[in-house]
């Protein structure tokens, strides 16, 4: 049983261990260059001659890296990727061209990339895009890092792995095409999962409910204020907004495993203590055929028949925009939301009411969350060594970095005097999905978040909880057939199930056994012959 592992860091460590390539010459952040300077010429001191080459040498040869991100919204990146390449062509002689992968477009763009062959240098990849880490390193997509024959961590990115907290080093294991290894550099961001209720305190308030009437309930007591709302904000009000199978999880305290391609192999956690082994133990479990779950799609399906969720977020084609609208007009009473720290202020701002969040759980790690924002070298770059240069200064050097997350300074955001970042109307023009870029404790705070923000950040994170399957990851490799097959007769009633808008006594039954008919109890016998097998030898 591993113990919660502390992932708070010395307050200097995330910019005393910076590569000396990236030694800050025109801070955007409160970052003193001083501290900089001086963690510098430590490093050069303590390295040999060829590790200094490596480290503060510019190669000779230009380079372009076409780098592929998630979760943009870039329609003008002329100013900010102007300042961004200046900086690279001093301290690594290359120009960065970064694709702007969007929600909507990321997944099925960068699969056919990488399967096609592009000239893609560097990918956004975790546990959760199409382009899943384990299996596509699996599959031999991305670059082993730590290869023995030419560890590229070791020769050009060991600023950026000595600052990395364990927990993301455990999880950047996986069985590559070229061995367990570390196939992509972990974004260090939240590193843990908290799911929780997003409560509009705004409409609840205007209900005579308080937040305190969220915090004693769970979610089948939820009912009446439901009712309540609907009476008073009208038909076409929806108080219930969920995301897929993240109102499931949090409900039924069962959780997805990283690498299951048939996705119903699901692991339970103690709500309590997540250390601990959940309802099932140790066992994994098909979730389709949990009394967790057929309670779950039960009062799901009451709270849908009675208006309570918007059938458009129902329509997988749909779901996400549906439910983004709702949020940012504020449209909605509770929702569900995978926490980040210091989230509430942002949004809240964004929505122009008061969000709080109502957790379910405390904060836990397990491999999908240590996965959960990552970047990774395709093998098909023709510069391997210069994309691990560039990941390794970009996540070490506060000034590339805020410059590459927030943009310009003075054109996308400025400094208040507590130094904190305000971001002004031209940041709509260039606005990154921030945790899927990297080291985000280089970042200054965000306006509200008070100057001492990424020193409670590494608290919040240094003390989740561990799960006990912490760095193991289904390989479907063997039963691949079967998990396609499966994950192909799962899609017909997921969605439809998690969401209410069919009847569970109508189609439940037959739901599993035509999952079952397809190898679904194959494919989790197949995943606790795994799982047996890891915590064994660990």
């Amino acid at each position: 049983m591993k113990k919660a592992l502390s992932l708070m860091l010395v307050g200097t460590m995330t910019v005393g261990l910076l590569s000396a390539c990236g030694k800050t010459e025109e801070p955007a952040s409160s970052v003193a260059e001083s501290s900089v300077e001086s963690s510098v010429e430590e490093s050069v001191e303590e390295t040999t001659e060829e590790e200094q080459v490596a480290e503060v040498g510019r190669p000779e040869e230009h380079v372009t890296l076409k780098m592929y991100f998630e979760g943009a919204n870039v329609t003008d990146d002329s100013e900010a990727l102007a300042a961004i390449n200046d900086y690279l062509d001093e301290k690594l002689n290359v120009t960065l061209e970064p694709v702007w992968g969007t929600w909507g477009d990321f997944d099925t763009n960068a699969v056919l990339a990488l399967q096609g062959g592009d000239d893609v240098d560097i990918y956004f990849t975790c546990s959760w895009t199409a382009n899943e880490y384990g299996p596509f390193a699996k599959d031999g997509y991305y670059v082993r890092l730590d290869d023995p024959d030419n560890n590229l961590i070791e020769k050009y990115g060991k600023e950026v792995w000595d600052i990395l907290p364990e927990v993301l080093k455990i999880g950047a294991e996986v069985d590559g095409a070229d061995g367990r290894g570390v196939y992509a550099v972990p974004g260090f961001k939240d590193t843990a999962a908290q799911y929780c209720w997003d409560v509009n305190v705004t409409k609840l308030e205007e209900l005579g409910y308080t937040l305190d009437d969220i915090k004693s309930r769970s979610f089948f007591d939820f009912g009446d204020i439901f009712a309540a709302a609907k009476e008073k904000f009208g038909d076409d009000f929806y108080p219930l907004l969920p995301e897929g199978t993240v109102l499931e999880e949090m409900v039924t305290n069962c959780y997805g495993v990283t690498g299951d391609t048939s996705e119903i192999v699901y692991e339970s956690i103690n709500p309590e203590d997540p250390s601990k082994p959940g309802a099932h133990g140790t066992t994994l479990v098909n979730r389709f055929a949990t009394d967790e779950f057929k309670d779950y799609a039960k009062k799901v399906r009451e709270y849908y028949l009675a208006g309570y969720i918007d059938p458009q977020v129902t329509n997988s084609e749909q779901s996400a925009s549906v439910r983004t609208n709702h949020q940012l007009e504020g449209s909605y009473l509770i929702g569900t939301q995978s926490y980040a720290f210091g989230y509430e202020a942002q949004v809240s701002k964004e929505r122009g009411i008061d969000v709080q969040f109502v957790p379910t759980s405390p904060a836990f790690t397990n491999t999908v969350t240590s996965q959960g924002a990552m970047m990774a070298i395709s093998t098909a770059s023709k510069n391997p060594e210069r994309a691990m240069m560039f990941l390794n200064l970009l996540n070490t050097d506060p000034y590339l970095f805020t410059l590459v997350d927030f943009g310009v300074e003075g054109t996308h955001y400025n400094l208040n005097d507590e130094g904190e970042a305000v971001f002004t109307d031209k940041h709509a023009d260039y606005s990154l999905w921030i945790n899927g870029t990297g080291n985000v404790t280089l970042l200054p705070p965000q306006e509200g978040q008070g100057a001492d923000f990424q020193d409670k950040f590494r608290e919040f994170y240094g003390n989740a909880y561990s799960l006990p399957t912490l760095g193991w990851s289904m390989n479907c490799e063997e039963i691949s057939d079967k998990c396609a097959a499966v994950a192909n007769a799962s899609a017909e009633y997921a969605l439809p199930l998690d969401m209410g808008s069919v009847d569970p006594d109508d189609v439940l039954e037959g739901f599993i056994k035509k999952l079952n008919d397809n190898g679904a109890e194959d494919v989790v016998q197949t995943a606790n012959d795994q799982l047996a097998e890891f915590l064994a030898a660990n």
